[in-house]
């Protein structure tokens, strides 16, 4: 089984694969303090607690924005795994052309959720991310990352709002009941969750206008709060990023 670990600024997702499908999946705060032996002790626990072990991994996929985990991970895939992890970066093969001035910039989640989309719908398609960072990426019709277009996240603009303003307390990122906030909870409430779903929908006609008609597909943490919401986005794949770095892990044996 192929154990596939993605690590964001604020939350890791953890997939293991049977062949082709999703057998588990997890999800855990991202913290860059954790040593190896700890990061193998959660993973233990996760496959115990599902009927697996250590023994049914037989190969690691990573991507991660967060050099210290990666570093760890890699660590922790060759005590305990006794192999070497396959690491999404530069020199990887991953089937899909990066026409972006510098390819090496481009983080190794947008990649995976680029190869994901392409695998799942083809051409040309944009994918919305909704994580720490809201992305948007663009893949051509011949299955080229185009580049995209990124802006923070939900979470971290609230943190934001609420640092900077004395008088607002945090509030539940539920729809409220009026788009015309009745209350100073149901006005954030509007403005964090139609406000974003608005800023997706119109970065994804400005995305189109360019484009032409694209299948749009959202992914991330948050995406199941939003999506409902937007007008555009018409897939939800939640583990994308995951499918995405095990067809990169296939391409690269």
């Amino acid at each position: 089984m192929l154990l596939a670990i993605d690590v964001g600024n604020t939350e890791t997702v953890v997939g293991l694969f049977n062949g082709g499908d999703l057998a588990d999946h997890w999800r855990i705060a991202t913290d860059a303090e954790r040593t190896s032996d700890e990061l193998a002790l959660m993973i233990a626990q996760f496959l115990g607690f599902h009927g697996f072990s250590f023994d049914d991994v037989v190969s690691v996929a990573i991507s991660s924005g967060v050099p210290r985990v990666t570093a760890a991970l890699r660590q922790m895939t060759e005590r305990y795994f006794s192999i070497s992890a396959l690491v999404l970066e530069p020199g990887v093969r991953t089937g899909i052309p990066i026409l972006y001035d510098n390819p090496k910039e481009v983080g190794a989640d947008r990649i995976a959720n680029a190869v994901g989309a392409f695998d799942l719908y083809g051409g040309p398609s944009i994918v919305v991310d909704f994580g720490t960072a809201t992305t948007i990426e663009a893949i051509s019709g011949k299955g080229e990352y185009l580049g995209g277009a990124l802006f923070p996240g939900i979470e971290i603009s609230l943190d934001a709002l609420f640092g900077r303003a004395a008088g607002l307390r945090r509030i539940e990122l539920v729809a409220p009941k009026h788009v015309i906030g009745k209350s100073t909870v149901e006005s954030i409430q509007s403005g964090s969750i139609y406000g974003f779903s608005a800023q997706v929908d119109g970065l994804v006609d400005r995305f189109q206008a360019e484009l032409g008609e694209c299948t749009v597909i959202g992914t991330g943490g948050l995406g199941d709060v939003i999506i409902p919401h937007t007008r555009t986005v018409q897939h939800f794949e939640p583990w994308l990023t995951l499918i995405g770095l095990r067809i990169v892990f296939e391409r690269n044996q």
